[in-house]
């Protein structure tokens, strides 16, 4: 088969590490990357890291609106697509350049894979809430991770071509684990980082790692609102080490808003090195969805920095370490507090970080088989 993957942010890099060697051990991958993710940080340094090969083609779109990267990316990749004429194209998760690929190959007639399919928060403010439905809506193979995302998929009528297929984020993660165990890791993490992390000590129940990146948390209100979270849920002998997204830097200094003395502010980390802030923190807080898939596999406490997740069966499996708190500094206050006996001692770190034994999905080789036997 020639098949087409359609990539352009840092998670998409995570799951196309997966399966991009399971696909051209058998098959003829074109490689195209939107450059949605444009900063070297976010997206670039991931292809050297996770033997990802080099893009066949780079869009190269950067920044802007919703509506302007994703018209850019249509006008990109219909030449692409339409000169390599592949026998499927593969989109991954809910991104603009999820959504453009999805468009441009319906529109050319050709077959669409959408893996990390089926997946809902409910919420239509969410721009990838309406991208996921769309590239539902138009796949031929809808590639879903959970048992609920297949249920959300049969409620909308989507029933041909649904596949429960696992998580290619959970593969990835367990091929890396091994390797971020040791607590060392975070001398490394910390000689790397050099004068950005001036002051910090890294230590196992040290800290608590954060993430934010949504684009409704990067309106004035809300980042008011979670900025006076963070402050208000670290300290100085746990503060918070915030690997900041340049977007939401961005808006941090437009509406001049600061962070208090306790929260350390770092770049985007590579991909090994977030696991292991992670998995040696005391907790995670986040609004992304791989952080939270993430933090849910290395058995860590997290905090949702949203009012909705699409990712259910991993809050209902947690056992109370997993929680939705949007905003409210009282609840995430009070989330931490009760986990704090059980759950962020330095010793109970340590132990967690030494037993963990995470198993790969299978996701991989189920999505090649499928397309393989889909093709005949």
């Amino acid at each position: 088969m020639r098949i087409a993957s359609v990539v352009g942010t840092r998670p998409q890099l995570i799951k196309a590490a997966v399966l991009q060697p399971l696909l051209r051990a058998r098959h003829d991958e074109v490689f195209i990357d939107t450059g949605q993710h444009y900063d070297d940080a976010l997206a670039g340094s991931f292809i050297g890291e996770l033997g990802l090969a080099r893009p066949d083609h780079q869009l190269g779109v950067g920044g802007g609106s919703a509506t302007g990267q994703t018209a850019a990316m249509l006008v990109g990749l219909e030449p692409i697509l339409a000169a390599e004429r592949p026998d499927v194209v593969i989109v991954y998760g809910d991104t603009n350049s999820t959504l453009a690929g999805a468009l441009v190959a319906a529109q050319l007639r050709l077959p669409i894979a959408h893996v990390e399919a089926g997946l809902r928060s409910f919420d239509r403010r969410m721009p990838e809430e309406l991208n996921r439905v769309v590239a539902d809506h138009l796949a031929t193979w809808t590639f879903a991770p959970t048992p609920t995302a297949v249920a959300n998929l049969a409620r909308e009528g989507v029933t041909d071509g649904v596949l429960l297929v696992g998580d290619l984020m959970q593969d990835l993660a367990a091929r890396l684990s091994l390797g971020v165990q040791d607590p060392a890791i975070l001398d490394e993490i910390s000689a790397r980082l050099g004068a950005e992390a001036r002051g910090l000590e890294l230590r196992p129940g040290g800290y608590l790692f954060a993430t934010v990146h949504r684009v409704e948390n990067r309106e004035p209100a809300a980042i008011r609102a979670w900025a006076a979270l963070l402050g208000a849920v670290s300290t100085r002998d746990r503060p918070v080490v915030l690997a900041l997204h340049p977007g939401t830097a961005v808006a941090l200094e437009a509406e001049g808003i600061g962070l208090g003395p306790t929260v350390q502010v770092i770049p985007p980390q590579p991909y090994r090195a977030t696991l292991a802030l992670q998995l040696h923190s005391a907790a995670v807080l986040t609004d992304s969805g791989g952080v939270q898939r993430e933090a849910a596999w290395l058995g860590v406490p997290c905090l949702i920095l949203r009012d909705t997740t699409e990712w259910l069966e991993a809050v209902a499996g947690s056992g109370g370490r997993m929680v939705v708190v949007g905003l409210d500094v009282g609840r995430a206050t009070a989330e931490l507090d009760r986990l704090e006996s059980s759950d962020q001692t330095e010793a109970v770190v340590r132990a967690r970080a030494a037993g963990l034994h995470l198993q790969p999905s299978g996701a991989g080789a189920a999505i090649v088989e499928a397309l393989e036997r889909g093709s005949r």
